[in-house]
């Protein structure tokens, strides 16, 4: 199973918008924005057409809540760089770009680690997955009140061509008897967990697509809930379907031996009750 592969740069394209102006006039007083509570993170390659459209959806979708929303910028050669900082113009937007393409997995990682909030929505930024979604995956997790809870999209109706769907189909059948994640759909890109619980995940390349059988690894817990798929309006698919065929096995393999490596221990907290020494009275 490959290492991921690190940005060699990770720079901020553009600040949030939300953020207050470094120099603010005195006779203009800096209104502080609240801390998000949701960060949704996007990794794109060649997206630029999809930026704006998507991120105005995301905002009608969380309109009156604190969210922001991380987007990276996965080493684009077309203007989705310059679409982004137009966005960040307008939402609460934070740009991040890997000089050098390191893949979807490598973009999640990054704008989890950039992020604010602690709960994170990921979203494929190819306009398929419906930020209208977001509100109820999130309810739910908070409904249960569970930081150990991933809540993970699965695309009922699948609005892409038939190549895709057989091989997605296929690829889920023998991840789910060989991985045991009892997730119907781990290519969903929607899904909405705590950032804490990401962060202690191993991290490699393609790892987004076995989020579910490393949560389930690391003790946490993995439900499905059903949702929107649309078929792509713009642009062509950019983390393809045939080109990641042949790293598969590698990184099924190497999950199963994660999986076997580590016995998760069941810990009972031990009360010990600490007694103080009696007063020896001084001598003479």
């Amino acid at each position: 199973m490959p290492a991921v592969r690190l940005p060699p740069a990770l720079t901020p394209a553009t600040r949030p918008a939300m953020a207050p102006d470094p120099s603010p006039r005195p006779d203009r007083p800096v209104r502080a924005e609240p801390a998000p509570e949701i960060s949704v993170v996007i990794p794109m390659r060649n997206e630029g057409p999809n930026v704006l459209p998507l991120i105005g959806e995301i905002a009608a979708a969380l309109a009156g809540t604190p969210y922001e929303v991380v987007c990276v910028d996965d080493g684009s050669t077309d203007d989705t760089g310059a679409r982004l900082v137009e966005a960040a113009g307008q939402f609460p937007v934070l740009v991040l770009r890997h000089a050098v393409a390191c893949g979807q997995s490598a973009g999640i990682v990054s704008g989890v680690l950039a992020a604010r909030a602690p709960w994170i929505a990921t979203l494929d930024g190819d306009g398929q997955n419906d930020p209208a979604d977001i509100p109820r995956l999130w309810a739910r997790a908070q409904a249960e009140s569970a930081t150990d809870l991933m809540v993970a999209g699965h695309r009922t109706q699948r609005r892409d061509n038939r190549v895709k769907r057989v091989t997605s189909r296929l690829a889920n059948a023998i991840r789910a008897r060989l991985l045991g994640d009892r997730t119907p759909d781990t290519g969903c890109g929607l899904k909405v967990f705590s950032r804490a619980l990401f962060l202690d995940l191993p991290r490699f390349d393609h790892m987004h697509r076995y989020l579910p059988a490393l949560v389930l690894r690391a003790g946490g817990r993995v439900v499905s809930e059903p949702v929107n798929h649309r078929p792509r309006l713009r642009g062509q698919s950019n983390y393809g379907t045939l080109d990641r065929l042949g790293v598969a096995v590698s990184d099924m393999l190497g999950v199963i031996w994660l999986q076997r490596r580590w016995r998760r221990p069941v810990v009972e907290r031990v009360s010990v009750r600490v007694v103080e020494p009696a007063a020896v009275p001084p001598a003479g």
